[in-house]
């Protein structure tokens, strides 16, 4: 593993720079004081070189492969499309690097696998990208969950709606269960503690561009998971609502209920001629700002003290394994068991 001075930034790498890649890249270059931008990778032409000399970043990459060979860098951070995220994974770890890999962390149970072998073969630190576990509202609901405030969960739900505005011949098929609604499963299970689902239902159509329902694209679903505590969750999305990006998720115990999220911008609410007005959030970069910061300072934390990230490579799998149960559950019209998908 590559050495990390105690007290100095942590050196960094990005790999891809895409519009999430461009935001943690900011975010590493000009948000996070422990972390240090060494060097941006990316295969499109002069993409690397144009976002390093913005940032300030003393090395651009065409080739990952020559991030993952440099001194300078200590972690890395992927942002690329999620089919190269496993062999990424894999080829930094082998290299001794800390990984931060945005979800999903592959788009397979047995590409996970692979990527989280490697990864404990070589002794770094994985993280994911599940930044709701960073979110104030659903920190918050977790300690009381944790100081046993809610009780036992009985019912809980995680809701996921996208502003629209998508192009659907580049959306990949099966999109909606492991790239957006995987957020949900995790929140369920980071809702429920200590408890893992045993069972999905799911029913999924193509509402918002329905030409394309032939050709696999998904838009709009609900799905049901059954835990082994007894609690169910429910966690839906669609690719499109009018009024902005939604994020909301609830627990019922039986201590109490905690609802989470509410889309506003801000507290501010107008009162005029039209009535009241809340302005909303438009995209999840404004919503869920501070979460994505405070899950890379979490895992540049963990890279510095040697800690294990609070959401790692097998958090990523259960998620994952909620996601293929839900897709083929679909596909069969029937209720899928996790243990059917899972080995």
């Amino acid at each position: 593993m590559s050495q990390v001075d105690e007290g100095a930034p942590i050196g960094v790498a990005l790999i891809g720079s895409g519009r999430m890649g461009a935001y943690h890249g900011e975010t590493l270059a000009r948000r996070l004081p422990g972390a240090r931008l060494v060097a941006v990778a990316d295969p499109a032409p002069g993409t690397a070189e144009t976002l390093a000399a913005e940032w300030g970043a003393p090395s651009a990459f065409a080739d990952p492969a020559e991030a993952f060979a440099d001194p300078a860098v200590a972690a890395v951070v992927i942002a690329a499309p999620a089919r190269f995220h496993a062999e990424l994974i894999v080829a930094a770890a082998q290299a001794g690097k800390a990984v931060f890999c945005e979800k999903p962390a592959a788009p397979a149970l047995a590409d996970l696998d692979r990527a989280i072998d490697a990864v404990r073969a070589a002794g770094v630190v994985l993280q994911v990208g599940f930044n709701r576990r960073f979110a104030p509202d659903w920190a918050a609901a977790r300690a009381l969950l944790d100081q046993g405030t809610l009780g036992t969960p009985r019912l809980l739900r995680s809701v996921t709606r996208d502003p629209g505005g998508f192009d659907p011949a580049r959306v990949p098929a099966g999109t909606i269960f492991n790239e957006t609604l995987i957020h949900d499963f995790d929140t369920l299970r980071f809702l429920n503690p200590g408890a893992e689902a045993v069972e999905v239902y799911a029913i999924a159509d193509a509402l918002v561009e329905p030409t394309w329902r032939d050709r696999g694209l998904l838009d709009t679903a609900v799905v049901t998971v059954r835990f082994d505590n007894g609690a169910t969750g429910i966690a839906e999305a669609c690719f499109q609502a009018a009024y902005g990006y939604d994020v909301r998720g609830e627990v019922f115990g039986s201590g109490g209920m905690a609802t989470l999220g509410d889309g506003r911008r801000t507290g501010m609410v107008f009162s005029g001629p039209a009535g009241r007005v809340i302005d909303t959030a438009r995209s999840d970069q404004e919503l869920l700002a501070g979460a994505y910061v405070a899950e890379l300072a979490a895992f540049v934390d963990a890279v510095r003290t040697g800690a294990p990230a609070p959401v790692g490579g097998e958090d990523a799998r259960a998620a994952l394994a909620i996601a293929t149960a839900a897709a083929r559950s679909v596909r069969e019209h029937r209720p899928v068991t996790i243990a059917e998908v899972a080995e």
